[in-house]
């Protein structure tokens, strides 16, 4: 059977990334409060976004839920959290995997972030009236 993957990463790399960042996330002055209003159970919180990851990288299936449903009614998830994500991301990649599979998925993790963004930008309410172009 071909080998499915993006780049070369396990599925216990994925798992070790995951739980890195959500250790981070839970530090991080910003991004932590946010956080710790959706999430009640962290491992289950942590092995869906693996799940969600083994997905993404790995073709593996198993992942069951919409990223950019959950981030648009969350609430209280701004665009100006999105920077704040990907570097610590950034972060916990460098720091957990090779140099090659941690450049590829931080490349994927911008892409994802990117659509996340606009999405959530989107979900705001407009003042009325037409956009100033300046």
């Amino acid at each position: 059977m071909a080998n499915l993957s993006r780049f070369d990463v396990t599925p216990e790399q994925i798992d070790r990334v995951v739980a890195t960042f959500y250790a981070a996330i839970r530090r991080h002055e910003i991004l932590g409060p946010v956080f710790a209003g959706h999430v009640a159970d962290w491992p289950a919180h942590e092995a869906k976004i693996a799940r969600f990851w083994r997905n993404a990288i790995l073709a593996e299936g198993g992942y069951d839920g919409n990223p950019m449903q959950v981030h648009r009614t969350a609430g209280d998830v701004a665009p100006a959290h999105f920077p704040h994500w990907l570097m610590l991301f950034d972060e916990t990649l460098r720091r957990t995997l090779p140099q090659e599979p941690a450049q590829a998925w931080s490349r994927l993790a911008h892409r994802i972030g990117a659509g996340l963004r606009m999405g959530v930008e989107d979900s705001r309410p407009r003042p009325p009236g037409p956009p100033i172009l300046r």
